[in-house]
């Protein structure tokens, strides 16, 4: 009964409550959406980056620990780590200072590390926005009914409550579904920022072991260099 009387009181509603109903049931599509896509992907991201940080620390050389990354291409320390193999490969022969190597791997890694927390975070915005607009979108649909209401009222001559009560309740509908709208978009974007910066700490700790790695390979190259050259 109560789903049948928002139905027909919606149907009631202006033309400008209707669009504004509209555009609210859109952004309520469009959020469902993205945060049932951020749960799945996520939760994925999270679950194969301690998976590969672990496969990297265990591997016992820094060719076995990229290919061990290497082989999850949808891991998000694939990236990290190929900026990092990268640069490293691009100095490791061309560059004889091992500070001036591990600082551009560094630096490599933390571009890494951003562009692809960039990557994860790609539509949260959207929820954002949707947290913060849609009560004031229901709001504006809420003003303007109870203004058509008191129109009609005006050529009733009657305020009379059964004459006002169908165009203020016409209009209440609009502030409901806007605060529908915004309370899940609100709570998903604060767990989804939440489960991101998880993310965005295993990435900074990734950079931190794969650095530890390339400069135990330097080290361990310069002996062989020094002799070369002796």
């Amino acid at each position: 009964m109560g789903d049948t009387n928002i139905f027909m009181l919606i149907g009631q509603a202006t033309i400008v409550v209707k669009i504004v109903l509209g555009m609210l049931a859109a952004m309520s599509l469009i959020s469902w959406t993205i945060m049932f896509n951020k749960w799945l992907t996520l939760s994925s991201a999270k679950k194969r980056a301690t998976k590969g940080i672990d496969d990297f620390q265990n591997a016992k050389s820094l060719r076995e620990a990229v290919q061990a990354v290497g082989t999850d291409s949808s891991s998000p320390l694939y990236f990290v780590a190929q900026q990092g193999v990268d640069e490293y490969t691009r100095l490791r022969d061309n560059v004889n200072s091992s500070s001036v190597i591990a600082e551009n791997v560094q630096r490599s890694l933390t571009q890494g590390v951003s562009m692809q927390s960039s990557s994860l975070a790609s539509s949260l915005p959207f929820l954002a926005t949707c947290a913060n607009s849609a009560p004031f979108i229901g709001l504006f649909g809420t003003v303007w009914g109870i203004m058509h209401a008191f129109q009609t009222i005006g050529q009733m001559k009657s305020a009379a409550l059964a004459a006002v009560a169908p165009g203020i309740s016409e209009a209440l509908v609009a502030t409901a579904i806007g605060l529908a709208v915004a309370i899940p978009a609100a709570i998903g974007y604060n767990m989804f920022l939440g489960k991101l910066q998880d993310i965005e700490v295993q990435l900074n700790s990734f950079s931190g072991v794969f650095l530890n790695r390339v400069q135990r390979e330097l080290h361990a190259q310069r002996p062989k260099r020094t002799t070369g050259e002796g």
